[in-house]
């Protein structure tokens, strides 16, 4: 509820005074009657007078009441709340080349890739979300969808290819993410790509692929993960040459508009993934209706209905008693 004016609110303070007002005058209007005997007149008879008047005294009192209470402008307020969320469609682009053994992220860059991926899409509560794996070719993991257990149930089944298709085809990676992007209706489009090596498949340059993705307004961040060490061992495998393209994964993102992250530890992916998380964060408009309900008309009515039963009261029915 709401009071539109109230100022008038402050008349009720003159209520407790005028009540006092009413007492004293009433015993300064007293009749004074010299009677021989009280036989001829009932104790009701002596009372009824003052019993009236203080019954009219209430009636003016509480129409007093009703009419500051009224003129207050009392109106019940109905808020109504609209809420639209401006999501934002994403897909993961994720390196499962054999390289992603290596052990210099616990147990290894993969899991710790796959585990961060999880946490990452848990925070994404309204927005759709793809996976594409790549190493010499790149497949599509999941399409765009906002079911977050099937997303999961998928990135848990993620695991590193086979011989015959190893290999870090990132063009080809980013080709079929703007593929899968293009004709979504969203505002905002973004991949997160994340390699630990550099382009040595596939018939797409990444620079190529990252002009056809700006053409389609998706925006690209690129995560080079692996440690600065100038090798890295893989378990059964001995040691790898750490190979990250840093120039044209920087090159990719600066080109889209997103921005290149260096991951060297899972701590770091973790708060990378949170950084992204905070820089695409979905639009929330909320609008708020009121509807108004104004009630200080069956506030008044009550006390012109009152007003008019004391009138009556006072010509006709009070009268007739005396």
């Amino acid at each position: 509820m709401e009071i539109q004016s109230p100022l008038y609110l402050l008349f009720l303070i003159v209520l407790p005074f005028l009540i006092l007002w009413y007492h004293k005058k009433g015993k300064k209007n007293e009749a004074l009657f010299l009677i021989s005997s009280k036989q001829f007149f009932s104790k009701d008879i002596i009372n009824s007078g003052s019993k009236r008047n203080i019954l009219l005294r209430v009636f003016q009192l509480l129409i007093l009441l009703l009419i500051i209470i009224g003129l207050s402008r009392p109106r019940i307020v109905d808020k109504i709340t609209e809420t639209s969320v401006e999501v934002v469609d994403m897909i993961l682009v994720l390196d499962i080349s054999s390289s992603m053994l290596a052990d210099d992220f616990q147990p290894n860059r993969l899991e710790a890739v796959k585990k961060t991926a999880i946490k990452f899409i848990d925070s994404r509560k309204s927005d759709r979300i793809g996976i594409i794996v790549f190493a010499g070719e790149s497949f599509i993991q999941c399409p765009l969808t906002v079911d977050k257990s099937v997303l999961k149930s998928l990135i848990d089944e993620i695991n590193i290819v086979s011989k015959e298709y190893d290999g870090t085809a990132v063009g080809m990676a980013i080709a079929n993410a703007t593929n899968r992007l293009r004709k979504s209706q969203v505002k905002s489009k973004v991949m997160v790509l994340l390699s630990d090596g550099s382009n040595n498949s596939g018939e797409i340059d990444p620079r190529t692929a990252a002009e056809l993705s700006l053409q389609y307004g998706i925006k690209i961040y690129t995560i080079g993960a692996g440690t600065n060490q100038a090798f890295t061992r893989i378990p059964g495998r001995g040691l790898i040459k750490n190979e990250i393209d840093e120039e044209t994964l920087k090159f990719i993102a600066n080109k889209t508009g997103g921005k290149f992250f260096r991951a060297t530890d899972i701590k770091a992916l973790e708060s990378i993934y949170n950084e992204i998380d905070i820089l695409e964060r979905s639009e929330i408009e909320v609008k708020e209706y009121s509807n108004y309900t104004e009630i200080y008309i069956w506030i008044l009515l009550p006390a012109l209905i009152l007003g008019l039963l004391m009138e009556i009261y006072k010509r006709f029915i009070f009268r007739s008693m005396f």
